[in-house]
């Protein structure tokens, strides 16, 4: 695996520019970057003390955040630890287990092959995943067929797994026909419940383009964008810059949390968890942000169409009320902000992006050319879309650069 210099992140032709925050004399040293001359500087670096707080609070062990306005790096810095008891400092080149942040990159590989001719969202599931034609309320036959749009709406009506580890299946096809096995808990588009429905879209992947899930997002994501450090399965080099999942004790103190299946990542038995098993870096992310922000375009080239970057970053779900915060609807894959309010109330409305369990996150605010990654390790935020370190870490970001 190569690795990014953790001093440069290369957008492409894109100038990026770095600069440094104000070190803390409490706290590990931290990698800073060259300075800058950015009139943006001084109120960006309030982000770091920031978050040194909430380190100092016990509410995370440290954190990398990142942000980009107009195509260039404005903040790109981390703090704290990576692993407390090693003390082991937080690095621009940490790899975080990002859970559900996997879930737009899978859309986004879904919406390629759509490009291509290969699917349609409108279609059934069953001309993919035939089991599906067998779904049906635990009462009654469907009043239509899921849809692929369902499935990446959270509308498909989907039950939880019926066994404690959906992944225990020995492949992304058997995962999705035990998914359709289960009865539905309403008609398809007719409420809005967060759901295994992009689990099932890698199992199409597999189905429409003929390689594996994982290899896939490789071939046409990951390696076109440079994506070097973003994977499913980190080898021994990459564990040595994982950071610790932490959560918080009784008492208020944070302790590893090295449950199995947890320090390792999110669904992983061997096999890819297209909803929540990636591992990946904030400059990995934002190089796909920024490509989403392009129409689909990096470094010259069309990796997904505009036309089907607008399909996902728009409301798809209509007047549905979804999750995980007010004022949202949702889109192909991606949450949209449609009313902007409490934790997203900085952000402009058609901001889109989405969370992981471990309080990591990625948004994008055309309206601004705003792209914000936050990354940390916890596993027990109530709600991670809703954290406090979230709030203040966009508003921060926002407030440095209204009016301009």
């Amino acid at each position: 695996m190569k690795h990014p210099r953790p001093w440069i992140v290369q957008f492409g032709t894109l100038v990026v520019s770095l600069f440094s925050a104000t070190a803390l004399s409490a706290g590990p040293p931290n990698d800073k970057p060259a300075g800058s001359d950015s009139a943006e500087a001084p109120s960006l670096a309030k982000i770091v003390p920031r978050m040194q707080q909430f380190i100092d609070e016990k509410q995370i062990a440290g954190s990398v955040t990142l942000v980009m306005r107009r195509g260039k790096i404005v903040h790109f810095e981390p703090v704290g630890w990576a692993d407390i008891a090693a003390k082991r400092p937080m690095t621009r080149d940490n790899l975080f287990a990002i859970a559900s942040m996997t879930k737009p990159i899978t859309a986004t590989a879904m919406m390629i092959l759509q490009d291509e001719g290969k699917l349609s969202v409108d279609d059934p599931v069953s001309k993919y995943i035939p089991k599906f034609k067998e779904a049906r309320l635990a009462d009654r036959p469907l009043a239509r067929e899921i849809t692929i749009h369902d499935l990446m709406t959270h509308t498909a009506g989907l039950s939880p797994p019926v066994v404690k580890d959906l992944f225990a299946e020995p492949s992304l096809r058997a995962t999705a026909e035990q998914v359709a096995a289960a009865p539905l808990q309403f008609e398809p588009g007719s409420k809005w419940k967060y759901s295994n429905g992009i689990t099932v879209c890698g199992a199409i992947i597999e189905a429409v383009s003929g390689k594996p899930y994982d290899e896939f997002l490789s071939e046409r994501i990951f390696r076109p964008l440079k994506m070097n450090d973003t994977t499913f399965f980190l080898d021994a080099d990459a564990r040595g810059r994982l950071a610790t999942m932490y959560r918080r004790t009784n008492g208020g103190d944070l302790e590893a949390d090295k449950r199995p299946g947890v320090s390792a990542g999110s669904g992983h038995r061997g096999m890819p968890n297209p909803s929540g098993g990636l591992y990946s870096t904030a400059a990995d992310m934002a190089r796909f942000y920024q490509m989403i922000l392009d129409g689909g375009q990096f470094d010259g080239k069309q990796l997904v169409s505009r036309a089907a970057v607008e399909q996902m970053t728009h409301v798809q779900t209509g007047d549905l009320v979804t999750g995980f915060t007010p004022g949202n609807g949702w889109g192909l894959g991606w949450c949209i902000v449609r009313q902007p309010q409490g934790i997203t109330k900085m952000l402009s409305p058609g901001t889109f992006g989405h969370g992981g369990a471990y309080g990591t996150q990625g948004w994008i605010d055309p309206k601004r050319q705003m792209i914000f990654v936050l990354m940390v390790q916890r596993n027990d935020f109530p709600n991670s879309d809703a954290s406090e370190v979230r709030q203040a870490f966009q508003q921060l970001a926002v407030d440095a650069v209204r009016g301009g």
